[in-house]
């Protein structure tokens, strides 16, 4: 028997995360100085691997490959690069999610670190491949995006039931 309250629950969580990558993507876009702008962190990325790592159930592949498609439009890349990347990180997490029982901090942590290198990795690939082009400096990117991971689990763990 369903409550009347777990609708309106499953509701609010989805407009939470709705938002949480309607901000995420502001965030990526905001103007920053250049210096500045190579130590911006992956946000849309970090939130999308929040949302695989608590909410399976709403976030998967096929929302990995939607915000990738969209990670590309927003940041100019070519389209479909972000797109790849992204379902690469989601497979990533739902084959770590088998093997991890219980996800504290910690844990959540180096699976994020793990799916951010993959996400990272795996556009460079696809950079040499297509562009035949190194961009050496995201690497700033994946290291702030490392540090800065308990900002957004901090952030958004208080929405996850």
């Amino acid at each position: 028997m369903a409550y009347p309250d777990s609708d309106h629950a499953n509701g609010l969580l989805h407009a939470v995360i709705v938002l949480s990558f309607i901000i995420a993507s502001s965030l990526s876009v905001y103007p920053l100085s250049p210096s500045m702008a190579t130590l911006r962190p992956m946000i849309m990325i970090m939130v999308l691997i929040f949302w695989l790592l608590f909410q399976p159930r709403y976030v998967g592949i096929f929302s990995a490959f939607a915000i990738g498609l969209i990670a590309d439009l927003l940041m100019d890349t070519h389209l479909g690069q972000q797109a790849f990347s992204a379902v690469a990180v989601a497979l990533m997490i739902k084959v770590t999610s088998i093997y991890i029982r219980q996800l504290n901090t910690i844990s959540a942590w180096i699976i994020a670190s793990l799916g951010l290198f993959v996400f990272q990795a795996s556009l460079w690939m696809l950079q040499m491949f297509v562009q035949d082009l190194f961009v050496a400096q995201s690497t700033f990117s994946l290291l702030m995006s490392i540090i800065s991971w308990p900002l957004v689990l901090l952030t958004l763990r208080k929405f996850v039931r």
